[in-house]
């Protein structure tokens, strides 16, 4: 955020500077054209020159005041008293110097009062235009940076969301996994106990370095999964059975990170844990078009009291699912679809679909 203001500063700064110079030479280009074209004051010819240079000059000094104006917090009304109170000064002040300059230079015997309240009026329009200029920029760049505030917030808001998410989830697999160590320790099993213990390290570490917002490859997701069944099978040995199938192309794609791993724990709570025979997992991925699929399913009882087919809900069993929900609603509003359905050969299946990325467009769009 800090480089996103600089960045605005030194656009800012940089944008106020062409506009300046860029502005006073077109208005010098104007008034020698309009000088020009009366051939009666075309001695006064020289002083475009001087004009241009007092009224860039005095436009800078404007500016500073300006800004201390906009720093000191001054009531509205007398916020408009001062400005209108700097624009008529200064333009007085520009038309002093322009008589000054017609007098030393050529000599003419004018009345220094009657030229300047006359000549004060053309400076007083062209100050009031670049006044209104100044404030319409300024204003402008508030607008960005105050959305860029807002988005800020947002992705924080979001981000904090997405952690209490992923806290739920972890005690769970804690509770659940300390218990079988304690229980390994009971029955003297302090190989497999240290074994549980140095997976379930290697898992917390994984969880702890990738953030909720974070994306990562599936390739590095099944990874993280194994980290974690690997900590199950010491639990449940060969009553749980799995079978990945994921596809070269859907490897390489990015998804949000431990995105799968509450889906699988939710299905060797609901699925596997209850049969006596233990049960399978699959996990499919693959792409479609610029689509990613992941399927996860189970060979287990199946949603009791629910219909055949049905879109995810919040009552479906296991905090898992709903935090799995809220995740996708959090990182693809309205750009992914998810569906739990019992499957006719028996057990649930979790379908996932979210947009199809890779690390290296999604480097490339930044």
């Amino acid at each position: 955020m800090a480089n996103f203001f600089e960045r605005q500063l030194k656009k800012k700064e940089s944008l106020f500077w062409k506009l300046q110079i860029a502005g006073w030479l077109a208005f010098g280009a104007t008034r020698a054209l309009s000088l020009f074209a009366d051939r009666e004051n075309f001695v006064f010819q020289i002083t475009v020159i001087t004009s241009v240079l007092s009224g860039f000059i005095i436009t800078v000094i404007l500016r500073l005041i300006y800004r201390k104006l906009k720093n000191s917090n001054l009531p509205p009304l007398t916020m408009v008293l001062s400005i209108i109170t700097c624009i008529v000064v200064s333009a007085l002040i520009l038309s002093a110097i322009d008589t000054w300059v017609v007098q030393q230079t050529f000599y003419i015997n004018i009345r220094l009062y009657e030229f300047v309240i006359g000549r004060a009026l053309y400076d007083l329009f062209v100050l009031m235009i670049w006044t209104g200029a100044y404030f319409i920029v300024n204003y402008q760049f508030l607008l960005m940076e105050q959305k860029e505030k807002y988005l800020q917030a947002v992705a924080q808001a979001h981000q904090s969301q997405l952690q209490m998410l992923r806290y739920q989830i972890n005690p769970h697999f804690l509770f659940n996994t300390l218990n079988a160590i304690s229980t390994l320790v009971l029955d003297k099993q302090s190989k497999e106990a240290n074994g549980m213990l140095t997976k379930l390290s290697a898992f917390l570490r994984f969880s702890l370095v990738n953030q909720p917002t974070q994306k990562i490859t599936i390739d590095e997701e099944v990874y993280a999964l194994w980290l974690y069944l690997d900590i199950e099978k010491v639990r449940f040995e060969e009553r749980l059975q799995l079978d990945f199938q994921i596809s070269d192309e859907a490897k390489k794609a990015l998804i949000p990170s431990l995105l799968l791993q509450p889906l699988v724990e939710n299905a060797i709570k609901y699925a596997v844990a209850p049969m006596e025979k233990g049960g399978t997992i699959s996990l499919k991925a693959d792409r479609e078009g610029n689509r990613l699929k992941i399927i996860l399913s189970d060979n287990g009882p199946g949603l009791s009291d629910q219909p055949a087919k049905h879109k995810f809900n919040e009552n479906s069993s296991g905090v898992g699912l709903v935090n799995t929900k809220n995740r996708l609603n959090q990182l693809y509003p309205a750009n992914h679809a998810i569906e739990i359905r019992n499957r006719e050969e028996g057990g649930v299946q979790i379908t996932i679909d979210i947009p199809f990325e890779l690390e290296e467009a999604l480097d490339h769009a930044e």
